[in-house]
């Protein structure tokens, strides 16, 4: 492998603000990079796609004193089957290709649906579901969808694996249960079941911006058209992508009209603790979240009673 160091003005406008002098080392195997991280530990950072760790080391809000690339590792994309009723999607994967992927769209239907309301195309052609996992924004639609599918991911080490359950992977804004010698190698997803609908909607002020609030949801019904399942996960809404526990249970072994989803609306409403921002007052975001919660249940209620 090569290794450089890279050196930058500090003098500069805020716009044209350059990273710290860092190391840079382009692994060409997975092992390597383990290595690396494991003795560098917290000074050093994974780059994947780069969209959220460039920008953040421009600004000198992260400063590294060594970037591993572990672009030239390719085993580490692809989707591929993983057992009859799951999906594994490697870290490495671009948005841009899973939104390409069939696979994606007949198995997946949740993130194919959302993929489209992630940044822009020019993002996505870069962007991966690892380094998005491992960012953890929770303004980010990723991490609620992996949330709300009940998903986990897998954590390697120089010490060995460990799978993580997506509800204790978010454990704070921009703070994972990854330790620091850990890279995040996979993502396993369960594929959609039969009699399943699912359904991803947001508002923000402009198409690619983030989220004032997403909402994700499946539905899956019955043979008498009862609610068997539910899962509603928000992105934008907490610190963390946030899990409605209350709204989900809320819907289980019940017939879905209107009453039961204005019900289920208003748990989530009460449940969470948006931030805020100058873009949307939390009372503002609870509204959202409330309204985009009963739209995004009814569409996916709808989808599974569709589906034979």
């Amino acid at each position: 492998y090569f290794t450089r160091t890279v050196h930058t003005r500090f003098l500069l406008p805020s716009h044209l603000m350059k990273p710290a002098p860092f190391q840079y080392v382009a692994a060409r195997t997975l092992e390597q990079a383990l290595e690396l991280k494991a003795e560098h530990g917290d000074e050093a950072r994974f780059l994947a796609g780069g969209q959220s760790l460039v920008p953040t080391m421009n600004f000198r809000l992260t400063q590294p004193t060594m970037l591993i690339d572990i672009n030239p590792l390719m085993a580490l994309a692809g989707i591929r089957s993983s057992a009859p009723q799951t999906l594994r999607v490697g870290a490495m994967t671009r948005y841009a290709k899973l939104e390409r992927e069939e696979a994606t769209a007949r198995h997946l239907p949740l993130i194919h649906e959302a993929l489209p309301h992630i940044a822009h195309p020019q993002i996505r052609n870069r962007g991966t579901i690892g380094g998005n996992l491992a960012h953890a924004d929770p303004a980010s639609e990723m991490p609620a969808i992996v949330l709300t599918l009940g998903g986990k991911v897998r954590a390697q080490s120089t010490r060995g694996e460990r799978w993580i359950a997506a509800a204790d992977f978010f454990v704070g804004a921009l703070t994972t249960a990854l330790d620091p010698d850990e890279l995040l190698t996979e993502v396993e997803l369960p594929v959609a079941p039969p009699r399943c609908g699912s359904c991803f909607m947001e508002m923000s002020r402009r198409r690619g911006d983030f989220a004032i609030i997403g909402v994700a949801c499946t539905v899956r019904l019955d043979a008498d058209d009862r609610c068997g399942a539910a899962r509603i996960g928000l992105c934008n809404a907490g610190d963390t992508p946030v899990f409605a526990t209350r709204a989900s249970e809320s819907l289980a072994g019940r017939q879905i009209g209107k009453p039961e989803i204005d019900e289920a609306a208003d748990l989530v409403r009460r449940s969470i603790e948006p931030g805020g921002n100058v873009h949307a007052s939390k009372e503002f975001q609870r509204h959202i979240a409330g309204v985009l919660t009963a739209r995004a249940l009814a569409a996916a209620n709808e989808r599974a009673r569709r589906e034979h």
